[in-house]
């Protein structure tokens, strides 16, 4: 499929890429230019797309976490399609968020677009794997994992997109996200919501 400026694979292994979630990429492609120096990070990356739209346009270093194996296998087809690849910069990372990195690692800008779907509604979307979308009973089971990941591993003065399914789940990621401030939401609804989170410092 066509996302953005990018030819992308996948098939019904892995969540199908949703067109609405270009604008996380565009949105995250604006910070880059004004972020700080360093590599991009995109947590459950699924097949990629997202975070390599996101740098299309730079030469950050992207490093892109699933634990699934059959995204990650797309994540690196779609990333050798881009050209990244060949040039080195991009890594795939086939593990769980909470023991993707390295301690000293930190990262310009942070995206993550984990599942957010709250466990008794995911039967509302039966063409998607639930693992890809199962995100405990308030949605928020995985995000809050990528919370403190992104508190850990963002650089001084970088920033993070989120994306989640509701307002509601934004203001309490906002109210939960400890060193981390919310900065600013966009609503897509009913597709979904982005969230932007700093430093409080920053």
């Amino acid at each position: 499929m066509v996302f953005g400026s990018l030819s992308i694979a996948f098939d019904a292994t892995v969540l199908r890429p949703r067109p609405w979630t270009v604008h996380q990429a565009r949105w995250a492609a604006e910070l880059i230019r004004a972020a700080p120096p360093g590599p991009v990070l995109e947590l459950c990356a699924g097949a990629g797309q997202i975070g390599l739209l996101a740098v299309a346009g730079s030469d950050r270093h992207l490093v892109q976490v699933d634990a699934d194996p059959a995204a990650c296998r797309f994540a690196g087809v779609n990333a050798a399609r881009s050209g990244r690849s060949r040039r080195g910069r991009v890594e795939v990372r086939r593990a769980g968020v909470d023991d993707a990195l390295r301690p000293g690692e930190r990262f310009a800008l942070i995206l993550a677009d984990p599942p957010w779907v709250p466990s008794d509604a995911v039967g509302r979307f039966p063409d998607d794997p639930v693992h890809a979308i199962d995100g405990g009973p308030d949605g928020l089971d995985v995000m809050r994992r990528c919370l403190t990941v992104i508190g850990r591993h963002l650089a001084p003065g970088g920033s993070a997109v989120v994306q989640l399914g509701t307002p509601r789940q934004a203001l309490t990621v906002g109210a939960d996200s400890g060193p981390l401030r919310l900065q600013a939401l966009r609503s897509y609804r009913p597709r979904g919501v982005l969230a932007l989170l700093g430093g409080r410092d920053g």
